[in-house]
């Protein structure tokens, strides 16, 4: 009985949510001028919001971003509706074929025993689709985020049979492309031995089952939160951050790193 009320409720808020929609795209001037093309950046950047809601492991943040996402799902279901190419039952039904279609170890008599086996029948499946840009990277957007795109890139390649046998042989990848970047001179050079010392790091992190946009946006957020207590450090002391020098920025950043 509890599921089942569940699901009503979820229903119900899903229809509400619908009907919110609609009508702010028939009464707010904002909402009214907007099309797919212009609601796109709105929406990745409500899904990056939603990642680092995750990263961060802050549930009522996520709860928030997630019906961020989801309103933006109803917005661009609604304007297929208004051109008569889809709907957002349309949207449900497709994926919800497509769930099931690409997995036959859940809906049907294939097997999948681990979650490697799962990615490489996903890809496979994916390959026969009617419509389906051929070749091993067929449809891999090349707009996407450069970390993102290398990860896609060696997961096809991976589904077709070209992988490192584990992480210790990627991880000794990276140790040699370190080296030919600290041996590298010039810019040109320097430049193509940084993209294989990064290629070769999201490879490992690839093998690692971690993500690597969300590692290197939590160094990033771990380097800027380090730096801001080491500012609000030298201003507790009396000194302004930027007339320290070098290595009074490096002592304070250091004592707040270990702090940490």
């Amino acid at each position: 009985m509890a599921s089942r009320s569940g699901e009503a409720e979820s229903a119900a808020a899903l229809v509400h949510l619908d009907a919110i929609t609609r009508r702010l795209r028939r009464d707010c001037p904002w909402d009214r001028e907007q099309d797919a093309r212009t609601i796109v950046p709105h929406t990745v950047e409500e899904a990056y919001e939603l990642a680092d809601a995750a990263q961060r492991g802050d549930d009522a943040k996520l709860l928030d971003e997630l019906g961020d996402v989801l309103f933006q799902v109803h917005f661009l279901a609604l304007l297929l509706e208004e051109r008569g190419v889809g709907s957002l039952a349309a949207v449900a039904q497709h994926a919800s074929e497509k769930l099931v279609r690409r997995h036959p170890h859940v809906f049907g008599e294939a097997r999948a025993d681990t979650a490697a086996d799962v990615l490489r029948n996903w890809d496979q499946i994916k390959a026969t689709e009617p419509g389906r840009e051929a070749g091993v990277f067929g449809e891999v957007p090349e707009n996407l985020p450069g970390l993102l795109y290398a990860r896609k890139v060696q997961r096809r390649a991976a589904s077709s049979g070209f992988d490192f046998a584990g992480v210790d042989t990627a991880l000794e990848a990276l140790q040699e492309e370190l080296g030919e970047l600290q041996a590298a001179e010039g810019a040109e050079r320097g430049f193509e031995e940084l993209g294989d010392v990064l290629f070769a790091a999201v490879n490992v992190a690839r093998k690692r089952k971690l993500d690597p946009e969300l590692a290197v946006r939590a160094a990033a957020g771990r380097f800027r939160s380090r730096v801001q207590a080491a500012v609000d450090l030298a201003a507790s002391r009396g000194r302004n951050w930027n007339d320290l020098s070098a290595d009074e920025q490096l002592a304070l950043y250091a004592q707040v790193r270990s702090e940490q």
